[in-house]
Parts: C-alpha cells; structure tokens; sequence
C-alpha cells in the first residue's frame, strides 16, 4: 500500500470489495484444506466433498471463487499429504504405482496428478454448495420455476 493515498499499486486491489472477496477466498482455501485433512482420517477419501461443500455453504462467493477454494483447497491438501506419504516411504510405492500409469515411473507427476484429481473433486463440490445457496435473482420466481417447466400442457 501506498503511505500517501492508502491506495494499493495493484489496480485490481483498490477496491473494497475485491480485496474482502480475495479474503473470503482465501480463508475458505485455508478452512477447506484443514478440515479435508481432518476429515480424511476418519472418513474415505470422499470426504474431501463433504469438506468443500460445507465450507462452500458458509461462505458466499461467486462461482469461480467458491469453485478456485474448493480446487486449491484440496489440491493443496492432497498434494501435501502425498507428498508427505511419498517422502515416508522413500518413494519406493509412488514410483511403482507411476510405473502402472503413463508417467515413465516419476512419482512427482503422480503427486500432481493425485492433487489434480483431488481438486477436481473439491472444487465442484463447492460449486455445487454456491449454486445451491446462491441468492435469488431478480424478476424470477424460484419456488414455481421447476414446477412451470416440467409442467404437461
């Protein structure tokens, strides 16, 4: 930030808003991570739905920003417990296991790939928790709007 003006030197960061929504997002990255991890040592691995799907439902976001909190929230999360997994064993398992895919047996691609898959998961589970909640838009009736669709006529 700039002493003078309190303004930041990054365009996209002087407004207000902006800056509370990067916030918002980061702190559901943060919330999103922690409790797949804590979740995942109890629960099967689907769990990591659970977790960005309910961190998703407390905070409003747009789609992007709940999808990208859901996405780097487990991507993060998988990543480092492979990771962590990967370094306990010396690598032996995760070359193996590369060696099975089309990775030529390196296992930091298999890290990747797992955080890859794992943010997929996470992050349309949050999508899905922000469309769900997302609030109601103008000129449209929510409560009759399947039942007029699907109606025979």
């Amino acid at each position: 930030m700039n002493e003078s003006n309190g303004r930041s030197p990054y365009p996209l960061l002087n407004n207000r808003r902006t800056r509370i929504d990067l916030m918002k997002t980061l702190i559901a990255i943060i919330f999103t991570a922690i409790l797949s991890l804590v979740l995942g040592r109890f629960l099967p691995w689907w769990s990591i739905a659970i977790a960005a799907f309910a961190i998703s439902l407390f905070f409003q976001q747009s789609g992007i920003s709940a999808f990208l909190a859901g996405f780097l929230g487990i991507f993060g999360a998988w990543g480092f417990y492979a990771f962590w997994i990967d370094r306990a064993n010396e690598s032996i398992l995760s070359q193996r296991v590369a060696g099975l895919l089309p990775l030529d047996g390196n296992a930091i691609l298999l890290i990747l790939l797992t955080g890859v898959i794992g943010g997929i998961v996470g992050g349309m589970a949050a999508l899905s928790a922000n469309l769900l909640v997302r609030p109601k838009g103008k000129g449209r009736d929510y409560e009759n709007y399947y039942r007029r669709k699907f109606e025979i006529r």
